[in-house]
């Protein structure tokens, strides 16, 4: 018989519906139970795309001796750790305490009181390798808490100090300075793998926003191997295996140091992420090779990844038929019975595939050698090598489309929507693809007429017509963020209106008086055993560097001092996380980058439908500037009045010819009128360099 998650929407709880575990959801029918009778409870945090998390179901949560155990001596929860992120950081954060590292599945044992006492990640059924078994855990915890209450509630107690004393974040009197981004760029280069790219050893993450500061701080110092660093990890991630060379798109992470091996479930946030860091690849460098990754990545997205009502969907998991990986691998011979013997020896030579395959006997498509080089080596004209493989890619393609696909997770999240909503508006105006407006403004307007409340306050997640939970602090950052980019790169002021209304929200539920910053949850949010500030990136910017990135965004485009304010607080709040731990921070020392400046407003006055203006609009968008904002009206302005009027005021040239004014808090230099003193403005703000070394 189905257990109580069977009434559930998530996709990751509905996995184990029939699991013999009497699983509940969070919420107070457990929690009751759990004071009532004075049980403890077991925590199981998870997602629907997480290898392991199957692994531990089919062994231990499907096995009847276990579940049998759990049930007799537990109050057993299971949460979906994307439909409450605030849940997985608090009980996280105390799994990272107790055992110095995390991971997923998350296990933990709480009393009913909701507070931590024990716990881990992944057990196997029964002890093997060293590793404790799962049964054993059991057993024993149970034993501790019957017979040594008094010091496991004590141990739990100090546990719980420790994760409140989170909530006082405050700043620690150090100024914001630039000195900050350098000094980040350091820490960087100290981790940096030169042979490979990336950070660090294996397993290697993408760390999208490390790559864009990089970049930010090449763009001042003009330092190259700054930039050499973003385009050797850019290179070797798209030649990796992590990338999938057939439908384009980003698996999660890589298990070895060379990108070779993915982890292979798909995330929607690495997507948009990595679309975002290849935009500005291509913007700093000028490589067309970027431009396509994003392209494909984008492509993929739209898709497979796309809701009918216009939202993404989240994951498509690593396994298919029970097996990771299952779905994108190939043996040599099918890919000759697919492709014919001439056309398949020069794939397989090109794409590393063998017969006795690099991956347990079958082969993960990758490119050890650009299509460039590999045409060198076989003499032959790489334009036509270029064209050939692109077709025997579509033939793979539709043929691996036929197979069973890897299960997905759709349910829409609003704060990962907000970053692929964000990529699409810049790869819209950077690349010249109206069709990606189009999907940004379907996904924005799904997420406000369907995820929000009856006061107009935005929800955290939906699937097949139902909205439900409310958005945390990383829902409206995001979300505030990707309406910006939408105005910029469409001019409806709209957009703009909805943003500060959303900051409003934020600076009333969400916002530390005392401190500064944001709490991720709400003041009138669930109560939970603290309240956690959510200030360091994880596979996603945290929801605090990004809200302060929005503010000021905002800030610059209305003149609001209150916005910019609350964005400075922020990173005071967080300043002390910049200077000890700056590769954690990557999205706050962007923020930082972009409110100490400098940073432009650039303002045309001009018809969108002049062919000078959208030539020169076009030119513009193709430069990096990594720190303006832009703003556009037609002469004569509006008929009503708009939070927008600031920026325009007294900007109203006499003659028809576009106009554009370069402007720095709102003082402004001589306006630039036509064709040949606007490309020089462009090609000014594109160089970059403010002295600091």
């Amino acid at each position: 018989m189905p257990n109580r998650l069977a009434s559930e929407s998530s996709p990751y709880l509905l996995q184990h519906k029939d699991n013999p575990v009497e699983w509940y959801p969070w919420g107070e029918v457990a929690l009751t139970r759990a004071k009532l009778e004075n049980m403890p409870i077991f925590l199981s945090i998870g997602y629907s795309a997480c290898h392991w998390c199957h692994v531990m179901e089919h062994e231990s949560f499907e096995n009847i001796e276990i579940a049998t155990q759990l049930n007799e001596q537990f109050i057993c929860i299971k949460v979906d750790r994307e439909e409450r992120p605030d849940l997985d950081q608090i009980y996280m954060n105390a799994i990272q305490i107790m055992t110095g590292r995390g991971g997923w599945p998350m296990s933990v044992f709480l009393t009913p009181a909701l507070k931590p006492f024990f716990g881990g990640t992944y057990w196997p059924p029964r002890s093997t390798g060293g590793m404790a078994g799962f049964d054993q855990i059991i057993q024993s915890v149970r034993q501790a808490w019957d017979s040594k209450r008094s010091a496991v509630e004590e141990q739990a107690q100090k546990l719980v100090d420790i994760l409140q004393s989170t909530e006082t974040a405050k700043s620690n009197g150090s100024q914001l300075e630039k000195k900050l981004l350098l000094e980040a760029a350091t820490q960087l280069e100290q981790t940096f793998d030169y042979v490979h790219g990336g950070f660090g050893q294996a397993p290697k993450f993408p760390h999208s926003m490390d790559l864009q500061l990089l970049l930010r701080v090449w763009f001042r110092t003009r330092r190259p191997g700054l930039l050499d660093m973003v385009k050797l990890t850019l290179d070797k991630m798209h030649a990796g295996g992590m990338y999938d060379h057939l439908a384009g798109g980003f698996t999660r992470y890589s298990v070895d140091e060379k990108w070779l091996v993915p982890h292979f479930e798909k995330m929607l946030y690495d997507n948009a992420l990595l679309t975002a860091a290849y935009l500005d690849g291509f913007l700093a460098t000028g490589d067309e090779k970027y431009a396509c990754v994003a392209r494909e990545t984008i492509d993929y997205v739209l898709k497979y990844m796309t809701d009918e009502q216009g939202g993404f969907h989240s994951t498509e998991d690593a396994d298919s038929e029970g097996e990771e990986g299952k779905f994108y691998v190939w043996t040599s011979e099918e890919i000759h019975t697919i492709l014919g013997t001439e056309a398949a020896e020069r794939f397989c030579s090109i794409y590393d595939v063998s017969s006795s395959g690099n991956f347990i006997g079958r082969n993960i498509l990758n490119l050890p050698k650009t299509i460039e080089e590999a045409a060198l080596s076989l003499d032959l004209d790489a334009s036509q090598l270029s064209c050939e493989l692109a077709a025997s890619r579509q033939k793979l393609l539709e043929v691996r489309d036929q197979r069973v696909r890897p299960g997905k997770d759709d349910k829409v999240l609003t704060s990962w929507n907000a970053l692929m909503i964000d990529s699409l508006a810049r790869a819209a105006t950077t690349l010249g693809e109206p069709r990606y407006l189009d999907a940004a403004t379907r996904a924005a307007k799904f997420i406000l007429k369907e995820m929000r409340d009856n006061d107009g306050r935005l929800l955290h997640t939906w699937r097949h017509g139902q909205a439900t939970l409310p958005a945390y602090l990383d829902d409206y950052a995001y979300f505030i963020n990707a309406l910006i980019s939408l105005y910029e790169a469409s001019f409806n002021e709209g957009w703009i209106e909805t943003a500060v209304e959303l900051a409003d929200v934020v600076l009333k539920h969400f916002g530390d008086t005392d401190n500064g910053g944001f709490f991720f949850t709400a003041d009138d949010h669930e109560k939970l055993i603290a309240r956690n500030k959510d200030i360091v990136d994880a596979s996603v910017p945290s929801g605090n560097a990004m809200a302060a990135l929005a503010l000021v965004r905002l800030s610059k485009l209305t003149g609001n001092k209150d916005l910019l304010s609350a964005a400075q607080s922020t990173l005071d709040m967080a300043v002390d996380r910049m200077e000890r731990m700056p590769r954690a921070t990557g999205q706050m020392l962007i923020a930082l980058d972009m409110f100490v400046g400098p940073t432009h407003e650039i303002v045309v006055i001009a018809d969108q439908e002049d062919p000078d203006w959208v030539d020169l609009l076009s030119d513009l968008r193709r430069h990096f500037i990594p720190n303006h904002i832009l703003a556009c009206r037609p002469r004569g302005g509006t008929n009503r009045q708009h939070i927008l009027d600031p920026i325009f005021l007294g900007k109203q040239p006499p003659t028809n010819t576009p106009v554009a004014y370069v402007c720095e808090n709102f003082s402004c230099q001589e306006p630039a009128i036509g064709r040949k003193n606007m490309r020089v403005q462009w090609d000014i703000l594109s160089q970059g360099r403010d002295g600091i070394s």
